[in-house]
Order: C-alpha cells, then structure tokens, then sequence
C-alpha cells in the first residue's frame, strides 16, 4: 500500500481515539538535560524488563537521544498537566526543565518530583521507523512515585481524567 493512500491528519486523529497516559522521556547527555512529552512508550519485555520510546527525528529532544547512554520514562499525575504541556513544546526550552521539580536518578537522569512512577533505562538499541526512532532501553531502575494519584490522560487531542473504574 502507498503512503499517499492514507491522509496523515486523518491518520492520526484515529490514533488520537486510543486514550493514553501522559509521560515526560527524561535524559542528560553531560552536564545538559533534556525533557519531552511522549506518549508513544510501551513496555517491551519482562525477561529481561525492557520499553520502547519513539522519538520524532524533528524533535528537539531527538539529538539527544542519539547519543544518550538513558533515559528515564516519568508517568505523569493529573496535576501535572502544566510540565506535560510545558515538554510538548518542540524548543530548546525543555533544557532547564522548565524550573519544574527534579532530582538525579540512579543513572544521573532527571526524575520529575510528584510523578506516579518512573522508569529508568540504559538504551540498548535504536532503530528506524519512518519519520521517529524507535529507542530500546533495559530497565535498570523502578520508582513508585505517588501511585495511588489519578493519571494524566490523552484522548481526541485533548487531556482527560479518568472516572471511576467500570
């Protein structure tokens, strides 16, 4: 099938039908660290513990994430909406973190404060798909966070929150 079969607008406002959390993909590449909204993350394996992150070649964390050694992946709570709108920005200004509360993982990445959970991985492998990187990492630390907070959610372009459990 060819690529100009399929409307790229209409494309993504399908996807945009798949409601998602919301995290912010952290790293530092020496003294320099870098945030991005993302939620194209998914775990990968349990045996080893691995995710995935995928990663626009146009943004601006995309650099980065080329010569970063890892990541951390925040799971973002409700109330984090400003940091999640604030890394959804494509500049440079995600490289003071916005002044949002951090502190230094186990790898020596930025792990945002109040976050439900986080995850920290030593990239393993990157690998091309289409317009993105698809970046592999191997957990190598967990963080509970605050878990009994209520998540950030994305669905139909727009931030939701999730009503009681059906």
């Amino acid at each position: 099938m060819q690529d100009d079969l399929i409307d790229s607008r209409e494309f993504r406002d399908v996807m945009g039908r798949f409601a998602t959390g919301v995290t912010v993909v952290t790293t530092r590449v020496g003294h320099e660290q870098r945030g991005m909204t993302a939620n194209a993350v998914t775990s990968l394996s349990l045996h080893p513990p691995m995710l995935l992150v995928c990663v626009d070649r146009s943004a601006s964390m995309h650099p980065f994430l080329e010569v970063a050694e890892a990541f951390a992946v925040n799971i973002l709570a409700a109330e984090q909406k400003p940091a999640s709108e604030f890394f959804a920005r494509h500049s440079e200004q995600s490289a003071e973190l916005g002044g949002f509360p951090h502190h230094a993982g186990t790898t020596g990445v930025p792990l945002l404060d109040g976050a439900l959970a986080a995850v920290e991985c030593r990239i393993t492998e990157r690998y091309s798909g289409g317009d993105h990187t698809i970046v592999l990492g191997r957990v190598v630390a967990i963080h509970s966070g605050t878990p009994e907070g209520a998540p950030l959610v994305f669905f139909g372009g727009k931030y939701r929150a999730i009503a009681d459990a059906v």
